[in-house]
């Protein structure tokens, strides 16, 4: 059982407000601002089996960076949209966010204020935006979507648009979003399922159908269309993702600067060339796509839990945003990850105990930041209740990512598991 932070009755942020409609003055004052901050940018939007499609609908898009948000105002105008927000999104600007309709949640939780906020911006006619993959792509490529997507979008029974961004991971990957490269941006926005679709199809059908849809890599996507990025810092920041060396196996020792890529254990470096492939300076290149390295990265994890091994412990800097406001220093708190018992997060705050848990079939993600903007500029990573989100920031170096893939593959052992014993 959950020990709530002792906040001497701090409120929270209540999520369970309905959205208001965004007056449309805002509407075109975002297509506005927008089309002001795109200036300079060679970009295009491409509009699929979109002819005399009207909202409602709803529009799901892969996410790289804040220009995903600039980019979809440039092909949903005049309509108005209400975009699902993370907490962390209306820090220091609620009102700025609920002026213009956002819908609030917290990351990786099970929110029925959110099903409910979605079904009311529908009901009024409107565009219900929203990032299934719920937070920025580490690789460029498509990241986990939850089952649940399909039974959201068979509850509401109206047409579906798939929105996908290529470039945009290129121009900002989210392991180094500070230093912006020169690459051309294109969005397609595709009808993919009509109202009349989602009535006839099963929500598997409906899930294997948005997943087709919203595939990507934007590595492929670089190479395919002969995009060259010759920024001399192109690989600055890539050990984030990049942190399991495949010459000696050694974790979280992996480095970067300029161009390269190196393995501070045993030495062996990469180059990322312009064309965004990788080559070995020495010996073999055991992964010339950026993506392959980082699934294979994934399933060392997975060999690690299936075979018992995996566990982690470390004590953690801690701050909590129950409210918009300010982000509450909590001091050090221990955090473990394990195998049957998910997150658990233990310290002491105002003189009083605090413990949260957070077992692995009730994390199908994790949220995780690099150089994390708000805070601090270091990697940390969200653990999110219904009513409050603590953000930890690790002593150990460089495990945020290792974190994200064993949250979803527990999650996807724990669900399956549980769907074994229903059946039973």
């Amino acid at each position: 059982m959950n020990i709530d932070v002792n906040y001497k009755n701090k409120k929270r942020y209540n999520s369970g407000k309905r959205p208001i409609r965004q007056p449309i003055i805002l509407t075109y004052l975002i297509w506005l601002l927008s089309k002001i901050v795109l200036i300079g940018k060679k970009y295009k939007v491409e509009k699929i089996n979109m002819e005399g499609l009207k909202p409602p609908y709803i529009l799901l898009s892969n996410h790289m960076y804040f220009i995903d948000f600039e980019l979809c105002a440039m092909g949903t105008l005049p309509h108005r949209v209400n975009n699902v927000v993370s907490i962390d999104g209306y820090y220091r600007r609620p009102w700025l966010l609920e002026l213009i309709g956002a819908i609030c949640t917290r990351k990786f939780t099970m929110d029925l204020n959110l099903v409910k906020s979605i079904r009311h911006v529908i009901k009024k006619g409107d565009i219900l935006s929203m990032y299934p993959e719920a937070r920025y792509s580490p690789c460029g490529v498509t990241s986990y979507m939850p089952d649940s997507l399909g039974k959201l979008i068979r509850m509401n029974k109206v047409p579906v648009v798939a929105v996908v961004h290529h470039g945009n991971y290129l121009h900002s990957p989210f392991w180094n979003f500070r230093k912006k490269r020169k690459v051309p941006l294109h969005t397609t926005m595709t009808q993919i399922l009509t109202a009349e679709q989602v009535q006839q199809m099963s929500v598997e059908e409906i899930n294997a159908a948005v997943r087709k849809a919203l595939e990507y890599d934007d590595y492929r996507y670089q190479k395919e269309n002969g995009i060259l990025i010759k920024e001399p810092f192109r690989a600055e920041g890539m050990h984030k993702i990049l942190y399991h060396c495949p010459h000696c196996m050694t974790e979280s020792k992996m480095a970067s600067e300029g161009t390269e890529i190196f393995c501070r254990e045993c030495g062996k470096r990469w180059t990322l060339n312009e064309d965004g492939t990788l080559s070995a300076l020495n010996g073999e290149t055991e992964f010339s796509h950026v993506p392959d390295w980082f699934a294979w990265e994934r399933e060392q994890v997975k060999l690690q839990i299936e075979n018992g091994e995996y566990s982690f412990s470390d004590e953690v800097e801690v701050y909590s945003f129950p409210r918009c406001w300010k982000f509450i220093p909590l001091g050090n708190a221990r955090l473990t990850h394990d195998i049957e018992k998910g997150f658990t997060l233990e310290g002491n705050y105002n003189n009083a105990d605090y413990f949260i848990n957070r077992t692995p079939i009730e994390n199908n993600s994790l949220h995780i930041e690099y150089d994390y903007c708000y805070i601090k500029p270091f990697d940390c990573i969200d653990i999110s209740t219904e009513n409050d989100s603590f953000y930890c920031y690790p002593k150990k170096e460089n495990v945020v990512t290792k974190l994200a893939f064993a949250t979803e593959i527990l999650y996807q052992k724990h669900f399956a598991e549980k769907k074994q014993s229903a059946k039973v």
